[in-house]
């Protein structure tokens, strides 16, 4: 069995984007309330005396947004203090990076994913859920937040980019570009069922060795002999100083060399991201007095199943393509 270490923890469900691929237009989505959220305590207490004990080293924080979490710097402070803590990381959208980068950065955080979509203002609004009557684009604000993340020592810098047909697939080869000169990282995402069912069934998706063609025959495009703490394969354009990465479960499923776990903002421990089998409410646990040692049974109970529950037997059963959260509220 794979060796599961990795557990990426979602702060908040709110977010300041509405990114079409995490959740429908004009969906009208209930966050949750301060007092459902995990205090700082309490999820200090699940990573300290729960997670790290069953085995978790590494941690990425996600949201929503998580930058929206007050005290978000003293979180990531305190993990960083314990002895076990391997890696600590954190995906963002990336509008509010540039005047937090320097204190992040002090902290300990040492890695951090930024979502970039596209390098066109407009598309950009239009893919994050700014339409209509929002005419400045927010693609500035994230430029600068790359920047400024950039510039205080993430390096390298792993740029997400989610490819939508007919929306920001034919700006592959510019995003590809940007690990020419720098050491950025960029990666394609296959557009998942999950978050906005809708747009996913009307658009479909792009598979990685389609991208990975349009880019070899550009430049040429060679193994980069390197694996990260994820799912990506990693390539590189020859001579480039940064790589590119392809995140392919939808052509490539790799459910068979899954290292993860998803904790949810309210508390909820979640397996597989595209199969919300095996579920274990640890919150409504840990506040009617559970003790850590019998939370820690439950976590090493669902360790032990977590292969037999994945996207593939979640195709086979009676839901297929039914999600009751979208990525958002899940912390993808």
């Amino acid at each position: 069995m794979n060796k599961v270490d990795y557990l990426r923890v979602s702060l908040i469900d709110r977010c300041n984007f509405r990114c079409v691929y995490c959740m429908p237009e004009g969906a009208d989505l209930e966050y949750l309330l301060q007092q459902e959220l995990l205090t700082d305590a309490e999820l200090l207490k699940l990573i300290r005396e729960v997670f790290i004990p069953v085995g978790f080293t590494r941690f990425r924080l996600t949201g929503g947004e998580p930058l929206l979490r007050p005290g978000v710097v003293d979180l990531i402070r305190e993990i960083v203090s314990y002895p076990q803590t391997e890696d600590i990381s954190m995906t963002t959208n990336g509008f509010l990076l540039a005047p937090l980068a320097q204190d992040l950065y002090h902290a300990g955080l040492k890695r951090i994913n930024i979502s970039l979509d596209s390098l066109d203002g407009d598309t950009f609004n239009a893919i994050a859920g700014f339409t209509g009557q929002t005419k400045k684009s927010r693609w500035g604000e994230v430029w600068s937040g790359i920047l400024a993340a950039y510039h205080v020592g993430f390096d390298p810098l792993k740029l997400n980019v989610v490819v939508i047909p007919g929306v920001n697939d034919h700006e592959v080869l510019d995003l590809a570009a940007l690990t020419i000169d720098k050491n950025w990282h960029v990666r394609f995402i296959e557009f998942m069922p999950i978050g906005n069912g809708e747009l996913f069934h009307g658009k479909g998706w792009i598979d990685s060795e389609f991208i990975r063609q349009q880019i070899r025959d550009r430049w040429g495009l060679i193994s980069a002999e390197v694996r990260g703490n994820g799912p990506a394969d990693v390539f590189k354009i020859p001579g480039a100083k940064g790589t590119l990465g392809f995140i392919s479960q939808m052509s490539e499923c790799f459910c068979d060399r899954c290292n993860r776990m998803r904790l949810s903002a309210d508390g909820w421990l979640r397996p597989c991201l595209l199969n919300e089998s095996g579920q274990i409410d640890l919150k409504t646990a840990l506040r009617s007095g559970v003790k850590s040692e019998e939370l820690q049974l439950q976590v090493q109970e669902l360790l032990t199943i977590k292969p037999e529950i994945n996207y593939k037997q979640r195709e086979s059963g009676t839901n297929h393509g039914i999600y009751h959260r979208t990525m958002s509220q899940i912390g993808g």
